[in-house]
This record gives C-alpha cells, structure tokens and sequence, in this order.
C-alpha cells in the first residue's frame, strides 16, 4: 500500500460520529440477552451493536459462541433497534454466514491477525463485498504482522479498512490485561493516517472500572474510536465477565470523556507550543548524548571483562540497578513501568556492546 490515500475514510464518507462506539456483549448468550443490551443502547452514541458469534478459546471445554444462531438474534436486534451490526469472524465459513446474515461490520481478531493463512482465507471471501473490515493487533508486538493483515486485506479490493488496538500479551505482570503500548499504534497511525483507529479498553484493561481512563488516553491520542464490551448482567457473563460493563455505565462512560480538538489555531497556542518543543528536542538531544557516553563506558566495561576472562551478565549487580532505578524513578514522577522498559533497553544495549567487544 505505498499509496495511503487509496485507504479512503469510510467514516469520514458515512459521515459516523466521533468518537465511533462499537458496543454490546463479548458474547450472544441468548436471544433475549442479546436484544435487552441492543435496546439498553439504543438512543445512545453507539453506532454498531456488537456481538460475539464463535469464541476462540485457548483450551477446549469452555463456551465457545452459540454460534450461527447467533446471528438471527443480530438481525432481529438490528430491526429493533437501528442499530447497525458487528461480530469477529476467524475463516471462510464465519464470513459467508455473516454474509448472509448481513452484518455490516466484521473484525479479525487478535489470534486470527497472527496467521497470514487465516487473514487471506479472509480476505478471499470478502472479495467483492462492501463491508466495513476491522483488524485486531496481533497478540504479540509485532507491528508487521498488523500491517500485513490490512495488505493482504486491501489488496483483496476490501476499501473499507480500519484498525483495532486491543493490547498485547506478555508474560510481565501488569495492572493491563493486554499493555496498550502505545507506540505501536501510534507508529502505525503515522504511518496510515487515513486508516480509522479503534481502541478495545475492555480487552486492554480487563477491568472495568479501568475502561473510562483507557479510553480517555486513546481519544488524547486521536483514536477515532472506541469498542467497549456491554452486557445487562456482566457479573455473570458467559465470558469475558470483569470487564463488561452495563448499558448506563457505558452512557456515563462516554458522557464523562473529554473529546480533544486534532489542534487548535489560536496564535498563543501555537507558539507556546512551538517553544515546549523546541526545549523537548533540546533534551532528547541530551539524552542521545548521555546514552553514547553510557555506551562508551559499557565498551570499556567489555575490554576488563575479556582482559579478565569473566562472564558479561552480571546479574546481581543488574538486579541492584534495577531495583534502584525504580526507587530514584518514582522520586521523579517516572512510573515502574517506563523505568522497567527503559532500563532493560538500556541494559540489552549495554550488553550488545560488551559481547561485541568480547568477540572482537
């Protein structure tokens, strides 16, 4: 896709809200569970009513979608309410029902984004149509993956594209479910700027009493919307249960978020800003200045050790490092997980720099 503009805007030319709101249960239930949450949403910003049919799950023996049924009680909910419809689809089979279900919006999701086999399984049986196609990150950070999948998507003629940011794992214990990292979906909407960007805080967070703040720092970022799991009875979910939220909790939710403008043209504004940019470049500079003269010590470090014999990890010293960057980190209003994530680059530098002078 070297050409960008070919992803045209399908909210811009539809004219949808911002923030868009994709909401409703992780899974259909029943019908009747399925058509209280479509009305507890209805007259509301939610623009696609959401719904899982089929549930991939790590390990067999837990509920796994009602499956085709399912999408009747979409359709009925759709006729209710106006509401229009979405669900994840995993190969041929889930969109050809879909297909024939109608269901406006289709997502890939997280487990499928992995597999280039998958997606264009995907990708082939939506040739021709005009849905609206969302994909998830992969689990993993794995920013090529992500791109790959809207690729293979695009090039199956597939014009109404978009993302969605849902976290990804780690085996690092977290407040998150899935760490957001950021940046990745930022390089990506760098990268992609007409590319429509959704965040799923449920799955980010895994809480729901998380979900407003998640949500506020994807709208900061210019997220062009949210998907937010809905259920009438989340507590006793079929899945997914801590991190639904109720049909008035998600209308408080989005009456208690702040919608940013991209920017402002005030003059005042602008040159503040310029000046609070010129001094964050001026630091960033230091900063590269700091880690080269870090790494000419970490060199000299690697010349003792191989005059020495001795091993590069030392990790009791790493250990004590670590745990004294995170106390002098929090002194300066650094959270333990910035300094965790910078540390450890820092130290996977460092030793990078030692092992290459130890092999010279």
């Amino acid at each position: 896709m070297e050409n960008k503009k070919e992803l045209r805007t399908w909210l811009d030319s539809h004219k949808l809200p911002h923030p868009l709101v994709i909401a409703g249960p992780c899974s259909a239930e029943t019908e009747d569970q399925v058509l209280k949450v479509a009305h507890g949403l209805k007259d509301t910003d939610v623009t696609y009513f959401r719904a899982g049919i089929w549930k991939p799950r790590t390990r067999p023996g837990n509920f796994e979608g009602v499956g085709a049924i399912g999408l009747k009680w979409l359709q009925r909910a759709k006729q209710e309410t106006g509401l229009l419809t979405a669900t994840e689809v995993a190969n041929k089979a889930h969109v050809d029902l879909a297909l024939e279900h109608d269901i406006d919006l289709l997502w890939i999701g997280a487990r499928s984004t992995v597999s280039p086999f998958i997606v264009q399984e995907i990708a082939d049986a939506l040739k021709g149509t005009d849905k609206v196609v969302l994909v998830k990150n992969p689990v993993n950070p794995d920013l090529a993956l992500w791109l790959g999948a809207i690729e293979r998507l695009h090039t199956a003629n597939i014009d109404k594209l978009g993302v969605i940011h849902r976290g990804f794992s780690t085996y690092e214990k977290t407040k998150y479910r899935n760490i957001p990292e950021w940046q990745l979906a930022v390089e990506l909407q760098d990268k992609f700027p007409d590319l429509p960007l959704i965040c799923d805080p449920s799955h980010i967070t895994g809480k729901r009493d998380m979900i407003l703040d998640v949500s506020q720092t994807a709208l900061d970022l210019n997220f062009d919307g949210l998907m937010i799991e809905t259920h009438i009875d989340p507590d006793n979910a079929w899945s997914d249960a801590a991190q639904q939220v109720t049909p008035e909790s998600l209308i408080q939710i989005m009456q208690d978020l702040r919608i940013r403008k991209e920017t402002s043209q005030e003059e005042e504004y602008k040159i503040s800003l310029s000046n609070l940019r010129a001094q964050i470049d001026v630091v960033d500079n230091q900063l590269l200045d700091l880690m080269g003269k870090r790494m000419k010590v970490a060199d000299s470090i690697g010349a003792l050790k191989k005059e020495r014999n001795v091993a590069v990890l030392q990790s009791k010293r790493w250990n004590e490092i670590l745990g004294k960057m995170i106390l002098e980190g929090h002194d300066r209003g650094l959270s333990e997980e910035f300094i965790l994530r910078m540390f450890k680059a820092i130290h996977q530098e460092s030793i990078n720099h030692q092992e290459k002078i130890i092999k010279a």
